[in-house]
């Protein structure tokens, strides 16, 4: 199958593309070989598009939620229809294996009909007041948006913003990385094809410093949303504080897994190593630190290595494939390095720990008795690589769960209801997943805690996010 999406640039609900315009090589990274090439936004493209997001924000805003909400359910249903031509360019420019780029496509058309049913829901309140006054609250769309979204799950991250965003009644500019800009370019065909009005949604692919210096800069932009590294969102945070730009950001975490001795531990391995090499290891809430107690330590590793040897590694668009290839070529090397650094500290390599053969392909690895001074202990490897040491106690355990800065994802295993407990309310995390990995829901919030951000996506507070707070009294 070939790639088939035409990519262009939509603003102002025309399509874009050519016209002098530079473009940038998108690249497969099985091969390494590129496979088409996005046109980049200009200066006058990104003033059209802001000219267009708050000309049609006016009318939007004032736009009948069960409108607004028809045509972001068609757009669901097109993405429904469209699912396999969209996940075959998915796996083709990210590498992610064709069934969990189905899974992220369906996902994503989830998000829109669970929004367009949210925003009925969405209530304002009276406050008690003596009889001849009143006092209520209520909440209306921020104004014109720009959000900003990563490569390792290009369509379901953008599918989180936008449809909260345009169901709130905020018009959207969106820029999504140049690794992946064929996923953005299908989600916003099915916006444009089920009727959403010229300059509510645009699409602008291009370079990331520029289009985001540019956005922010205008005083169109009344809110920025981030969703990637810790230190681009810091970055971006500086940038919108100069014109007090409302920002959610949901940066890079490392997620600590707490394994404890009563668990199920044939189920649990059949679970986690799965869940380990889902998309390469590049999930923001990929399972990463491994902390197992000493009682069931050497038998956890045995079983992790066994299943890990095991992951068949490959194309993505074949069948029998468990793990595609890391998404660029920045990744392997990257990943290769922290491995090195955990080999000369003392960690010792149970499986995998080299690349792979051509493209940007990197071996499911286990690490064990990896110690705290190793990066990889410290830095998120983003890739596929497991970290794992003893622990003997909960209070250790806790301790070395929050011993970094981030706090975006946290799990657990264990069968003993009261340590369950302790864990969601010890653990220094947005999100807690306790004999789970299912945390990304479209009715759950979904953000993290210290350096891995603040705000929510998904659930009512994702929708909340684009909206301000206004208090009328009268007399």
């Amino acid at each position: 199958m070939g790639y088939e999406t035409d990519l262009k640039l939509f603003i102002d609900g025309v399509w874009k593309s050519g016209e002098g315009r530079d473009a940038h090589d998108v690249v497969n990274p099985v091969t390494a070989d590129a496979i088409a090439a996005v046109p980049y936004a200009t200066q006058a493209d990104l003033d059209e598009a802001l000219a267009a997001a708050n000309r049609a924000w006016p009318e939007w805003r004032s736009t009948e939620v069960e409108k607004r909400g028809a045509i972001l359910r068609k757009a669901a249903a097109l993405m429904r229809e469209r699912v396999d031509v969209i996940a075959a360019t998915l796996t083709q420019e990210q590498g992610k294996v064709i069934a969990e780029a189905k899974a992220e496509v369906l996902g994503s058309a989830q998000l829109f009909d669970w929004y367009a049913e949210e925003i009925k829901r969405d209530y304002g309140r009276t406050l008690v007041r003596p009889a001849g006054q009143l006092s209520r609250v209520i909440k209306q769309p921020v104004g014109p948006v720009a959000t900003f979204t990563p490569w390792n799950f290009p369509i379901y991250l953008l599918a989180k913003k936008v449809a909260a965003a345009l169901a709130a009644g905020c018009t959207v500019i969106s820029r999504p990385p140049h690794e992946t800009p064929g996923s953005a370019t299908e989600l916003f065909r099915a916006l444009a094809d089920a009727g959403i009005p010229s300059g509510v949604a645009q699409l602008v692919q291009g370079d990331a410093n520029f289009i985001s210096t540019t956005l922010i800069a205008s005083r169109t932009i009344r809110k920025v949303s981030f969703t990637g590294s810790t230190g681009v969102g810091k970055h971006l945070m500086k940038l919108c504080a100069d014109s007090m730009t409302l920002v959610t950001m949901e940066l890079g975490g490392h997620a600590p897994v707490l394994i404890f001795d009563d668990c199920d531990l044939e189920k649990t391995l059949d679970m986690v190593v799965p869940q380990k090499f889902r998309n390469a290891g590049q999930v923001c809430v990929s399972p990463t630190r491994f902390y197992v107690q000493s009682s069931i330590y050497d038998a956890f590793l045995k079983g992790f290595a066994e299943r890990t040897a095991k992951v068949k590694v490959g194309n993505g668009l074949e069948a029998e494939t468990r793990m595609g290839p890391l998404a660029n070529a920045r990744r392997p090397d990257a990943v290769s390095q922290l491995v090195d650094d955990a080999k000369a500290k003392g960690a010792r390599v149970l499986t995998g720990g080299e690349r792979g053969d051509g493209g940007y392909f990197f071996q499911p690895t286990l690490l064990a008795d990896v110690p705290d001074e190793a990066e990889i202990m410290n830095e998120e490897p983003f890739g596929p690589v497991a970290v794992s040491r003893a622990f003997d106690s909960f209070d250790e355990v806790i301790e070395h769960a929050n011993r970094l800065p981030y706090g975006l994802a946290a799990f657990a295993f264990t069968e003993n209801g009261r340590r369950a407990n302790l864990i969601g309310d010890l653990v220094e995390s947005g999100m807690v997943g306790i004999n789970t990995f299912a945390i990304s829901i479209a009715d759950a919030p979904f953000g993290g805690v210290k350096d891995s951000g603040f705000g929510s996506e998904g659930g009512k507070e994702g929708l909340e996010s684009y909206q301000v707070v206004k208090a009328i009294h009268q007399a």
